[in-house]
């Protein structure tokens, strides 16, 4: 199982970002997705999954984060709206067959650095 995480980058408070994380080696439509993220000092912090159609969010993404998935692509979304300083972190995706296994398998991280 491999997965390639992008789209991080630099952006401004109050902007937006998507990460895309393209997954190969598994049945995808059936695999829990996810996205967790590291910043500096802190311990990594869940936020956000999809199993099937079912989205999960961690506390920090509720009402500014969408996941998504595209089966066809084999392709996972996060959309990140209204970004603050504090979304600074290493983004990672992580996938597994159920959502309780979903940290099997890390893709290698994207960076989202937001300015204030």
């Amino acid at each position: 199982v491999q997965l390639q995480a992008s789209g991080g980058g630099l952006v401004q408070a109050g902007g937006y970002l998507r990460l895309s994380c393209a997954a190969s080696g598994l049945t995808f439509n059936s695999y829990a997705l996810g996205w967790f993220r590291q910043a500096p000092g802190k311990e990594r912090e869940f936020v956000a999954a999809i199993k099937w159609s079912v989205v999960y969010y961690g506390d920090s993404a509720k009402g500014r984060f969408t996941i998504s998935r595209d089966n066809d692509k084999n392709t996972v979304y996060l959309q990140m709206n209204s970004l603050k300083p504090e979304d600074t972190a290493v983004y990672h995706c992580a996938t597994g067959d159920r959502l309780a296994t979903l940290g099997d398998y890390w893709g290698q991280g994207t960076q989202v650095t937001v300015s204030s």
